[in-house]
């Protein structure tokens, strides 16, 4: 029997439990952009909402947050660097890409930031291991859970909505482990195969499993629990708050879906969005409307203000952003106007309690005697980044319980709750 609506092969109702009762399913939205979201038992968690948005192809952070008074970055990008002239924000020796201006009013207002030369302990160049070193996050060790997964059972979460994938299942690692979790690929399309007034097979199944063993019954009350919870949010509608409107992309499209669940107040503590594409090995372009890495920059701009504007301070001031990517690019451009697999590489971080308007971490340079195989030099591990959010926005006391034998970074990224 199918019971999930995933837009490909049919899901058995043996294999849906047996996934629910690993509390590790994702979703897909869109072809390249997937939402996963965890929440707590009830709506009594008094930390920041942890919103991890996945760069995944590799980010190039050097043309997002250009470091302008770097004269290697200008040497090594002869036609693809942002010249000075155009550059937006920043300070006296970095720059935000034009393409970023519909976030320079959260620069300029403190919530939206930067971190420079972040990235994981060492170099990997493959999408595929660097991507589950990142969502991993214990090299070194035998541990194989995501670290949110490890994050969200130390605060103790424990869902009625944590075991649902709804769309093109993928591996969710950042989420894989015990912890309850939910995967979905939209609110409004959030339903089991074959169900309509005819065919009610929520009721079905929940009839079916009453009085089952409870690894069996408590999977299917979680799965019914959550359709009557989306179910709830659909009759409500949505309408963005304070004028804001989403762009009509993947990106724009979960974000409000996240906006929507973070102001429902239902107990959400995190959620992941990935986001595709950024693998730009050619025709990476000029900083101008038309070209590859401007237009998606912009769309990632536009996207993440629409967010910003529809919570509102209030809604915002409970809320962290911050993105993450498996690498970054070369310093220097290649032959055919793009940037092969890199290392060090930028996180933006979007939130009330963001200590923004500025780029944190400590600078290399561009000099070739300071690049690591002609790569950006990781400064700062990326989990001691998150780390410091954990412990400052999200309460968590144990760190070091989430990113084994790494303390958070004492960056001042963010303001203590």
């Amino acid at each position: 029997m199918s019971v999930v609506n995933c837009g490909c092969a049919p899901v058995s109702r043996r294999k849906l439990l047996a996934a629910g009762a690993a509390g590790a399913f994702a979703g897909l939205v869109g072809e390249q952009l997937s939402t996963q979201l965890a929440f707590a038992a009830d709506n009594s968690y008094a930390g920041d909402v942890l919103v991890l948005l996945s760069l995944r192809g590799g980010f190039d952070g050097l043309s997002a947050i250009v470091p302008a008074g770097d004269a290697g970055y200008y040497r090594a990008r002869p036609g693809i660097a942002v010249p000075k002239s155009q550059l937006i924000g920043g300070d006296a020796y970095f720059g935000l890409n034009p393409a970023l201006a519909p976030m320079l009013p959260f620069w300029r207002a403190g919530t939206f930031g930067a971190v420079q030369a972040v990235g994981q302990s060492a170099p990997n160049r493959s999408h595929f291991s660097a991507m589950e070193e990142l969502e991993r996050a214990a090299p070194g060790t035998t541990v194989r859970t995501g670290w949110l997964d490890r994050m969200m059972g130390g605060l103790g979460a424990d869902s009625p909505l944590d075991a649902v994938s709804v769309g093109s299942a993928m591996p969710a690692r950042v989420l894989a482990g015990p912890a309850p979790n939910l995967g979905l690929a939209a609110i409004d399309d959030f339903v089991l195969s074959g169900e309509d007034r005819t065919r009610p097979m929520a009721a079905t199944m929940a009839a079916l499993y009453a009085g089952a063993p409870e690894a069996l019954a408590a999977t299917t009350a979680m799965t019914t629990g959550a359709l009557a919870t989306t179910r709830t949010l659909k009759t409500a509608g949505y309408t963005p708050a304070n004028g804001a409107v989403y762009p009509d992309t993947d990106l724009g499209a979960a974000l409000r879906d996240v906006a929507r669940l973070v102001k429902a107040d239902i107990g959400l503590m995190s959620a992941t969005v990935d986001s595709g594409d950024w693998d730009m090995h050619e025709n990476l372009g000029t900083a101008a409307p038309g070209k590859k890495m401007y237009d998606h920059l912009a769309d990632l701009a536009e996207a993440l203000a629409a967010f910003a504007t529809d919570l509102g301070a209030a809604g915002l001031a409970r809320v962290t952003l911050v993105t993450v990517s498996e690498f970054g690019r070369r310093v220097a451009q290649n032959g055919s106007g793009g940037l092969d697999h890199g290392y060090g590489n930028t996180m933006l971080v979007l939130g009330g309690g963001v200590r923004g308007g500025k780029v944190h971490g400590r600078w290399p340079g561009l000099a070739a005697a300071q690049l690591v195989d002609g790569d950006l030099a990781v400064t700062t591990d990326y989990r001691a980044v998150i780390g410091e959010i954990l412990r400052a926005r999200c309460g968590v006391t144990d760190v070091a319980g989430v990113f084994p034998g790494v303390r958070p970074s004492s960056l001042g990224l963010v303001a203590a709750r």
